[in-house]
């Protein structure tokens, strides 16, 4: 058996059929970042521990949660609200936490979106950190998402997660990217400055995860980002098979990649003008995530 942690941040829509999905395991923990809905009202109708905790950024959240609530298990499972839990995604869980090779696995996600599943232009299979032992990952911010720090050999699932991605509406998804393009641009420009490109992972990377990331580093660089994003998801990729919701989707990427772009150009000749959208860390909290950042 593994623990299963979920993180949430008004989630009302998604937060019952989440839990439910997790159910399988007998020891759930919700953190939530003070929800302003019926997120946490609706959670504690489960039997699971439920815990608040303000949010300060996607990798310091999961540091937090790793640091200060002790799961039942030695094998955890990190699952975000508009993720599901499948019956054969968790008994492949089970087998693997078996092997004592591995301290962590990459978890294929399945986007759906406008009832669909894009799998085309969404780059499928596309992994994420998701099954690990506990004390041996912990995160790093990374642009408006995290990264994961591991201390051991990883490996990956063959089962996939279905991840709901517009799930709460599209006006939600755009609010959301809003948000988030502002953090990628921080990333990008920090990128653009002193970041390099490892051309040997972008051709030979042992892994799809190490390819990706090389790739997100190169098209940094490249002129016209969104058009070249569209035209890569649309037609390289295969989005157009995808239907009309692949259509929309590559649109909508195109569109959060300009925001982006708008973003970077703001911060290079606006630079007083305040894009931060998370509340200034305390004084214990950035100790306790720095110190962690240097044991690796």
């Amino acid at each position: 058996m593994f623990s299963i942690y979920i993180v949430t941040y008004n989630e009302e829509l998604d937060i019952a059929a989440c839990i439910e999905s997790a159910s399988l395991s007998d020891d759930i923990i919700l953190v939530d970042s003070y929800s302003s809905d019926r997120t946490v009202e609706i959670a504690r109708q489960y039997p699971i521990n439920l815990v608040q905790h303000a949010f300060e950024s996607h990798g310091r959240q999961r540091t937090w949660m790793l640091e200060s609530i002790p799961p039942k298990h030695e094998w955890i499972y990190i699952l975000e609200a508009d993720e599901r839990m499948t019956p054969e995604l968790f008994a492949e869980c089970e087998k693997a936490i078996q092997n004592q090779e591995y301290i962590g696995y990459y978890v294929a996600e399945r986007v759906m979106f406008m009832n669909r599943w894009i799998r085309r232009s969404t780059q499928y299979p596309r992994y994420q950190l998701r099954l690990f032992r506990y004390g041996k990952v912990w995160f790093t911010d990374y642009g408006h998402t995290e990264r994961e720090v591991c201390d051991g050999p990883t490996s990956f699932l063959k089962e996939s997660y279905p991840h709901y991605t517009c799930s709460k509406g599209l006006s939600r998804w755009i609010d959301k990217h809003n948000r988030y393009s502002t953090d990628e641009a921080k990333e990008t420009l920090a990128q653009l400055e002193t970041g390099t490109v490892s051309w040997r992972d972008l051709f030979f990377g042992k892994s799809e995860v190490e390819r990706r990331r090389a790739l997100k580093d190169v098209s940094l660089r490249l002129p016209a980002r969104p058009v070249l994003r569209f035209l890569y998801m649309y037609f390289l990729l295969g989005g157009c098979l995808d239907g009309s919701a692949g259509l929309a989707w590559c649109t909508l990427q195109a569109f959060y990649e300009y925001l982006i772009l708008l973003k970077v150009w703001e911060m290079k000749y606006m630079p007083n003008h305040n894009l931060d959208t998370n509340p200034p860390l305390s004084k214990a909290t950035s100790l306790s995530y720095q110190e962690k950042i240097n044991i690796t």
